[in-house]
Order: structure tokens, then sequence, then C-alpha cells
């Protein structure tokens, strides 16, 4: 079966030199990836050299000579490296449904593996997670984190107090469950809600049970901007997890959100320098764009106000005490983050009719003051967001650090399905394009590692994100002068361009720019 659909694959490419399907085994194929601009990772310059692949294994990287293989994909004038590493996105749920499983959007950015579980948020039963992930197949890899704020709601719900030492225990039980099922870390988001009930002591608690496994903790930060304990003290906190759990800690989808907090990308770099100096693991991941997203809830409601869940919200908003504390709050936080004409609907199951309008033109056409009518939304359901809230010196402060990996914090939805941030479809090659090509933000070589080598080191993926003999075979091949991401925030669902060849554990997803219908993804396990 494996060796048929290889067979399609090829067809598909007709024209390529050299291609010949013979009847060897898929474990034996041999695929020969002829004279490609071959960057390996690790932020080396490209060479010009042949990559060859036997089954799911790379078996020799240069200069090759006469050597034969069953297929020959010319490489010349392209560019091969190793396939790129999401460490930072919300497809999980996405792919584990049939019309997702394929992961297209993915693909054609390069991507061949992902995180799946951030902000906190995921399933706690990662057995049965994989369980979903393989039904359809996958065509990435899928590496889970356990995350903390679904433990701590499996335990405490959505409670805002400390736990007892038995809720503790159960806990950090939960959290080794999931490493043992082969998770590759945890996730927190202190800045949703339960995670933000949870104080740095209870995250180091938990962050220690990572600690004999060596495994990284990431954390979208208790505050981006000033709303509670500000930026930088939210950066020190992750950094003392860090710290603590003796752990790799990393500031995922690190930024300063909203204009009191611009200009604090060097205040971020300064802090994590003066840990790694004093020998604490600090890392980050960002994703190449001026505008967040999240839900409105996360936004604008104050954390207090949402402790019980959303019946406690519901009721909280009737009392009129409640609602007038919780108002001026709202108040405040959409000043934060710079107004609402930078508040833009990305989906609204109560009126889809608002997706893609701004929270301005939205009150505007209700004649409601824009707090009032966030007030009405968040009371009749759940509203997604793009928030434009980020000043472009810090992205690329933050960017051109060394420690600073790709990620994209995309989420993966059905074709036209809301107007979601383009970052879901274009974070790869957009970083390419606008920052290493355009306007040299950072070199070619450091984009190619923060996607590849890096985050393969920090995550400790054996044998990915790097081009060598014995790596595993996700490989792409694309045309530097054709990458770039089409997808923009008014029309966002638009796959990105350029990749010529994408390879995923060995088979091709993406054969001479067409999707081969190919599913070689594997659910991957930190130690197995």
């Amino acid at each position: 079966m494996i060796r048929r659909i290889l067979a399609v694959a090829l067809a598909l490419s007709a024209g390529v030199a050299g291609v010949a399907v013979s009847s060897v085994s898929a474990q034996e194929h041999t695929v020969l990836i002829r004279r490609g601009h071959v960057m390996d990772g690790s932020g080396n310059p490209w060479i010009i050299a042949d990559v060859l692949i036997r089954g799911d294994r790379i078996v020799a990287v240069g200069d090759l000579g006469d050597v034969s293989a069953d297929d020959v994909v010319d490489a010349t004038g392209l560019y091969v490296t190793p396939g790129f590493i999401d460490t930072h996105t919300h497809a999980g749920p996405g792919l584990a449904t049939p019309e997702l499983s394929a992961a297209r959007p993915l693909l054609a950015e390069g991507i061949t593996s992902i995180l799946a579980n951030p902000d906190g948020g995921g399933p706690v039963d990662l057995a049965a997670q994989r369980q979903a992930l393989e039904k359809d197949g996958l065509g990435v890899n899928v590496g889970q984190l356990v995350s903390q704020g679904s433990v701590r709601e499996a335990v405490m719900q959505d409670d805002d107090r400390d736990p007892t030492p038995a809720e503790m225990e159960r806990m950090k039980a939960l959290v080794k469950q999931g490493m043992e099922e082969g998770a590759f870390g945890m996730s927190s988001g202190t800045f949703y809600v339960p995670g933000f009930y949870s104080k740095p002591a209870e995250i180091e608690e938990l962050a220690k049970i990572l600690t004999p496994y060596g495994a990284p903790y990431q954390s979208h930060i208790r505050d981006e901007s000033d709303y509670t304990v500000g930026l930088v003290a939210a950066v020190d906190e992750v950094i003392n997890v860090g710290r603590v759990a003796h752990i790799p800690a990393i500031l995922t989808h690190v930024k300063a959100l909203g204009p009191h907090v611009w200009g604090y990308g060097e205040a971020i770099v300064k802090r994590v320098e003066r840990a790694r100096a004093a020998g604490v693991q600090v890392f980050a991941d960002q994703y190449p764009y001026t505008a967040s997203s999240t839900s409105l809830s996360a936004a604008l409601l104050p954390r207090w106000s949402q402790a019980g869940g959303r019946d406690s919200l519901r009721a909280r908003m009737a009392r009129p005490a409640d609602m007038a504390r919780i108002r001026e709050a709202m108040v405040d936080n959409l000043e934060r983050r710079g107004g609402a004409d930078r508040i833009q609907f990305a989906s609204y199951r109560a009126d889809p009719s608002i997706e893609g309008l701004r929270l301005s033109d939205v009150a505007a056409r209700s004649g409601k003051d824009p707090v009032d009518e966030a007030v009405d939304l968040i009371k009749a359901g759940s509203a997604g967001i793009v928030s434009y809230n980020m000043d472009d010196d810090d992205v690329e402060t933050l960017m051109a650090q060394p420690w600073t990996m790709t990620a994209s914090d995309g989420t993966l939805v059905p074709m036209g399905q809301g107007v979601p941030h383009p970052r879901a479809y274009g974070t790869f090659p957009r970083k390419i394009r606008l920052y290493a090509l355009e306007k040299h933000t950072i070199t070619l070589e450091s984009a190619i590692r923060s996607m590849t080598s890096l985050p393969a080191w920090v995550w400790k993926i054996p044998d990915r994100g790097v081009l060598r003999a014995g790596a595993f075979a996700d490989v792409v091949v694309f045309d530097l002068a054709k990458v770039k991401d089409t997808a923009t925030y008014t029309d966002p669902h638009q796959l990105a361009e350029g990749m010529v060849w994408v390879f995923v554990n060995g088979q091709p997803a993406i054969a001479r720019g067409q999707f081969t219908g190919t599913l070689a993804g594997k659910v991957l396990r930190k130690g197995m």
C-alpha cells in the first residue's frame, strides 16, 4: 500500500529527471535529491550537495557522485533544508479530524513536525489524543505537551485558590502520567483561566516533575503588557521556573503587547541574556507578525470575573455592582490594546457577519460604545479576535536573538471558516521572505536554524531538524525566489507558495509543487 502511494506521488511529479518506480519495498526505497543548495539546519551556509534518502532516513549528504537511486529529484537552483518544526501551534484538534488530517496549510509552509497542546490547553489524556490523531493518518509529525491549565482544571475546575496538598499531588501525578506517555514537556498559559490562578510556586512544583526527563517548560507568560504583574516580572517568573527546576524555560510567542510596553523588547533580551549568563536555559519562540490573536474575553475581561467558569461570569455580569467593576476593567484593557479599531473579529458563531470587522465598526453599526458592544458580544457567545498590538521594532529585536525559535501559534481550520490570523498559513515563509530576504533582520541561515535544528535541540527531538546521515528524512526543497506568504489579515485562507518537494519520513507529501495525499506523519513520543 505504501509503495502504491509513493508511485502515485511520483507520477504527479512527471518531468523530474530520472524518476523511476521499481518494486523495492518502502523501507528500502531510495530517493536522491541531486545538486541542491543544501543547508543542514545548523546555521551553516549552503553548499551544493546531494541528499540520499533510504526508507524514512537520510543515509548520505555530500557530493555523492554517480550513486544510483530508485528516484532522482533534480534540485539544481533550489534550496534543500530540514523540514520545519512548529513548536507552538493549535493545529492538534484539526489534525485529529478527517478533513484536516492531511495538514495541507502546514505542508505548504514546509512544516513537517509540530508540538501540540500549547498555552496550558489540550487534553489531559495524551494516549487518547494520540489515538485520535492516528485514526485517519497524519500529514505531519506531532509531538505532545502536557497542558498545565488542563491538569489544574481536571483537579480544581476554574477555582481561584491554591490547591490543597492532596490536589497538588493529583496534579503532579497527571503531569508525570503525561511524561510517561511520551510528552516532550509541559506548557502553561498563566495569562488565561485557569492557569492565571496558579501562583508561581505551584508552577515550579509541577515543573520539577519534568526535571528527570530534561524536558522544557513553555509558557504563555502571565502578562505580556501591564495587565497585572507587568511584562518584565512575567518574564522573570518563567525564567525562575527554569532556574528552580533545572530545565529549559521557553517564553512562547514572545512579544511586547500594546503601546504601554512598546520598546520593551530590549528589556526582555537583557533579562534572558542575564539568566543565560547565570546558567539558566532560557529560550523563546515567536511568530513574525505585529498582530496577535486570542479571545475577546481573554483580551478584555478581568480574571477575577472568570473564576468558577462561564455560569459564574454570567452571574457576576447580572449584578450591577460587579458589572460596573467588570466594565471599568474592560475600559482599561481595551485602551491597553490600543483601542477598538485594533480589535478585529476572527470567529463568532453567534453572528458570523461580524467576522473580519473591527470592534469599532461593529459598535458604530449598533450605535453602542465599544466596551458596551464587547460586553453584549461576550454575553452572547465566545468571540475570537485578531489584535493589532505590537511594534515591529520589538518583533525584529526579539527575532534577531540566537535563542529565538519560530512558531506559528496558528489554528488549523477548514478553508473559508472564519477570518483567522494569517499566521496559520504564512508564518515560516513570511519570516524567510520578509525578515531574511527583504528586511535583512536575520540571515537566511539563521532563519532556517530557528525553524529546524534549534527547536529540535531545545525540545530534544532526536534525529530531526538536521540534514545528516542517520536523521529522519523530513526534508523540504523550495524555490527561494518564489517562497512567500499569501495570507492576509482580511483574506487569510491562502496557502503559502514556494515549496517544490516536502518529504515527511522519507515520503513525498508535496511533489513538484502538488500535494500527493500521502499521510506519512507519526505521533512522536519522547524517549520512544
